[in-house]
C-alpha cells in the first residue's frame, strides 16, 4: 500500500466541477509530479489534501489510516504541508519569526516565559532542520528583504518546522533562476532520501523529467494516466496533457539585417511608490523584423518598462524615440495622434487589456472607435471585425456577442493579441503573452508573434520561461534590478548564462 492514497475525489465549484473521480498514490521516499493544463484540476486536488478544500466525495488516506481533513490545522497534524505559488508570510516579521508563528511553544498554548531562551530553541531546531536537508536561510533576515528564493526557502523550512513529511509544492521554479532551481532540486533530492514524500505540481516538462519518479497526467479535471518517468517523454506527457498530438517546437525565422531600430530607449529611469529605483539609466534599440526578448526575475522592472513605452506610467527621464520622436510622456492617444503605431499587450489581460464583463465585439471596438466619424460606434463594421478575427485566430467562442470573462484563457489572449495585431502595428510590446495558458494556445501565440516579426514589425517580448526565450528570440536583454545585466545571443547562450545575469552580473552588449 502507497504510504498516501486519495480514492475518487471529486470537488465541484457551482456549474465547475474541478475534479472528478481521481484517484493518486504516492509512496514514501518519492517525487511525484503531478502535471497537466491550466484548469485541469492540479491544484484543487492538492488543496483537498492540503485541508484547504472538502472533498465531495472520495477518501483520502496517510500510511493506511483514513483521513477527513477539515481544515489546514488538521493536515499539518497528519504531517502533510503544502508550498502555494503565493507565498503565506508576514513581510515585516524575520525568517526565524514566520517559520515558527502560531507554534505552542510549551505544550499549554503558550510561549516561554523567558522570549531569549524560545528564540534561541527555535533557532537551534530551525538550524537542525537546515542541515538535514541542505536548505538554508538567514535567520534574522526579514521577509521584505528577500527575494523569490530566498522567501520560498522559508516557506518550505516552516512546512518541515511544522513536522511535514508530505511536502506539496505548487508551481515552485515558476520564478526561479536556473541557478535557483538546481538548489530547489538538490533539496527535494535531499527530503527524498530522508524518506519524505514530494508532489510538485507544475506543467514545465523538462523539469518534470529531471526531477520527478512518476508523473500522475490530469486533463479537464480527470487523472488520465500514471507513467514512470524513466519510461515516458515530453512528447507522451504532452498528448497525455492536451489529448491530441502537438508540435513542440518553435521555429524561429531569421531575423531581417538590421538598419536603423524603429525604437530607441535612452537613459530610462523611474520609481515605484514606495520610492524604490523600478528602472535604472535602461537603454537599447529595437529593430524591425526581431523579437527582442527581455529575462529578469519578477519585479525587475518589466511592468515599468512595458507601461512607460506604452504611455501609460510616468518616467523620472531618458528617452523613448520611435522613428526619431521623442515620445516619452506622451498618453496612448497622442503617441497615435503623431502616427506612432504601436500596440501593448499587457500581462494582466482582463484588467488592463480587456473588458470582462463586454463581448468580443464591444472589446474590438475598444481600439477602432475612434477612426468612427461622428458621435456613434460603428457596430456593424466592429461587429464583421470580430468575425474577422475569431475566424483568422480560431477563437473558440459561441459567438461574437459572447462575455470575454466567459471564454477560455488562451482564447481570451487571443482576443486581446488579434485585436493589437489587426492595428497593424510597427511596434509589439507583449508583457507575459501565453502565462496561465496551456500548451496548445502558447504556442499560437508563439506562431502569431513570429507571423509579425516576418512582417517587419518589431517585438518585445517579456517572458519568464528561459527555453522559450532561447526558442523564440532572436536577442535576449537581462535586466536585474531595473538595470540592464547585459545582451545575448540565444543560439550561444544557456539557461545558466542567463540565471548568471538574472542574478545581478554584469555582462558585454554584443
Amino acid at each position: 500500500m502507497s504510504y498516501v492514497e486519495m480514492s475518487r475525489i471529486s470537488k465541484r465549484f457551482a456549474a465547475v466541477l474541478a475534479n472528478d473521480n481521481v484517484s493518486l498514490s504516492v509512496n514514501r521516499g518519492e517525487i511525484l509530479a503531478l502535471l497537466g493544463e491550466n484548469g485541469s484540476g492540479k491544484s484543487t486536488l492538492m488543496n483537498m489534501l492540503a485541508g484547504v478544500y472538502i472533498p465531495d466525495s472520495g477518501s483520502i488516506s496517510i500510511n493506511g489510516k483514513p483521513c477527513s481533513f477539515r481544515s489546514p490545522q488538521d493536515a499539518i497534524a497528519a504531517k502533510v504541508g503544502m508550498v502555494h505559488q503565493h507565498f503565506k508570510l508576514i513581510p515585516v516579521m524575520s525568517a526565524w519569526e514566520n517559520i515558527s508563528l502560531g507554534e505552542k511553544g510549551n505544550g499549554k498554548g503558550r510561549r516561554l516565559s523567558n522570549p531569549f531562551i524560545e528564540k534561541k530553541r527555535i533557532n537551534k531546531k530551525i538550524t537542525d532542520i537546515e542541515q538535514q536537508f541542505g536548505l538554508f536561510t538567514v535567520h534574522e533576515k526579514k521577509i521584505y528583504d528577500m527575494s523569490v528564493s530566498e522567501q520560498q526557502a522559508v516557506e518550505i523550512l516552516k512546512m518541515l518546522y511544522r513536522g511535514a513529511e508530505i511536502l506539496i509544492l505548487d508551481e515552485p521554479t515558476a520564478v526561479l533562476t536556473p541557478q535557483e532551481i538546481v538548489s530547489l532540486f538538490a533539496m527535494l533530492r535531499n527530503m527524498k532520501e530522508a524518506g519524505n514524500v514530494i508532489i510538485i505540481i507544475t506543467h514545465k516538462l523538462n523539469e518534470v523529467l529531471e526531477i520527478s519518479d512518476r508523473v500522475t497526467v490530469l486533463r479537464k479535471g480527470k487523472a488520465v494516466s500514471t507513467v514512470r518517468t524513466a519510461e515516458t517523454s515530453a512528447r507522451e506527457l504532452t498528448e497525455l496533457m492536451v489529448g491530441a498530438s502537438v508540435s513542440l517546437k518553435i521555429h524561429r525565422e531569421e531575423p531581417v539585417p538590421r538598419t536603423r531600430p524603429l525604437m530607441e530607449v535612452r537613459s530610462l529611469s523611474c520609481r515605484r511608490a514606495d520610492g524604490v529605483a523600478a528602472l535604472s539609466d535602461m537603454s537599447f534599440d529595437l529593430y524591425g523584423g526581431e523579437i527582442l526578448g527581455v529575462a529578469g526575475i519578477a519585479g525587475s522592472g518589466q511592468r515599468e518598462l512595458c507601461e512607460i513605452i506604452a504611455g501609460l506610467r510616468h518616467a523620472e527621464g531618458g528617452s523613448v524615440f520611435f522613428q526619431g520622436k521623442d515620445i516619452l510622456g506622451l498618453s496612448p492617444r497622442a503617441v497615435r495622434s503623431r502616427g506612432v503605431s504601436m500596440s501593448f499587450v499587457p500581462e494582466d489581460r482582463l484588467g488592463m487589456g480587456l473588458v470582462a464583463g463586454m463581448s468580443i465585439t464591444d472589446n474590438i471596438l475598444l481600439r477602432s472607435y475612434e477612426k468612427t466619424p461622428g458621435i456613434f460606434a460603428d457596430r456593424q463594421g466592429g461587429r464583421a471585425l470580430a468575425e474577422q478575427i475569431v475566424r483568422r485566430y480560431d477563437i473558440s467562442t459561441p459567438s461574437v456577442s459572447h462575455p470575454v470573462r466567459k471564454l477560455s484563457g488562451g482564447n481570451i489572449q487571443k482576443v486581446l493579441l488579434g485585436r493589437e495585431i489587426d492595428l497593424e502595428p510597427r511596434v509589439l510590446i507583449t508583457a507575459y503573452p501565453v502565462r496561465g495558458l496551456d500548451i496548445g494556445a502558447s504556442y499560437s501565440v508563439y506562431d502569431m508573434l513570429n507571423e509579425q516579426k516576418k512582417r517587419g514589425v518589431a517585438v518585445l517580448y517579456i517572458g519568464e520561461d528561459l527555453d522559450v526565450l532561447r526558442e523564440l528570440c532572436d536577442r535576449i536583454m537581462v535586466i536585474h534590478s531595473g538595470a540592464v545585466m547585459g545582451f545575448v545571443d540565444p543560439r550561444l547562450s544557456t539557461k545558466e548564462d542567463l540565471g548568471f545575469l538574472m542574478l545581478g552580473h554584469k555582462a558585454g552588449k554584443p
